[in-house]
């Protein structure tokens, strides 16, 4: 950007809209402040003909596999957090901890894989769908927010067995409510 021949107003405007896209989040994690990190990280011990070899090969997840070092995740102040009981705390702190949860994150993309495995569940017309789980539970408040479309898509209940706490659990909505039962 730096070497277009921009307007006063038209460098200011760009300024604004990239410190927006790689501000850090207090919340989480921005993955495009992170990414810049590494870059940076990168550039400053392999030079920067490095960063455009990797942007060529490497996935999401390979980057993030083979650059999060721990020297970054400490100077980034990267950690696991997850809700205990009522409250959220830290989990883990190590940095393989930290990074591979961030490879982890990045499996199919960030979402998850859905299979129908039954288009006439009770023989019914019930749609019946089984979340192939990896590891990453789903976000179960999206999920009950979700399934009431799919609902009004089929047309009969729909059923999505996934793991919870680990257990198998089957949210089944009914056309009026979401239930949950562990099987």
């Amino acid at each position: 950007m730096r070497e277009l021949n921009l307007t006063q107003q038209e460098a200011i405007d760009f300024a604004k809209l990239n410190a927006q896209v790689i501000q850090p989040s207090k919340t989480s994690i921005n993955p495009y402040y992170l990414g810049l990190k590494m870059f940076e990280d990168i550039a400053e011990k392999h030079g920067e003909e490095a960063i455009f070899e990797i942007r060529e090969v490497d996935s999401d997840q390979s980057f993030l596999r083979n650059y999060l070092t721990k020297e970054l995740v400490e100077k980034l102040d990267l950690y696991i957090f997850a809700k205990v009981g009522l409250q959220w705390k830290i989990v883990d702190k190590k940095w393989e901890a930290v990074r591979d949860h961030l490879v982890k994150s990045k499996t199919n993309g960030g979402f998850p894989v859905l299979v129908v495995k039954d288009s006439d569940y009770f023989m019914n017309g019930e749609l019946y769908v089984q979340h192939q789980y990896e590891g990453v539970e789903l976000d179960i408040k999206y999920l009950e927010k979700t399934i009431p479309y799919v609902y009004n898509l089929w047309g009969r209940n729909v059923h999505l067995k996934t793991v919870m706490e680990g257990r198998d659990v089957v949210f089944t909505y009914d056309g009026k409510k979401t239930h949950r039962r562990f099987v």
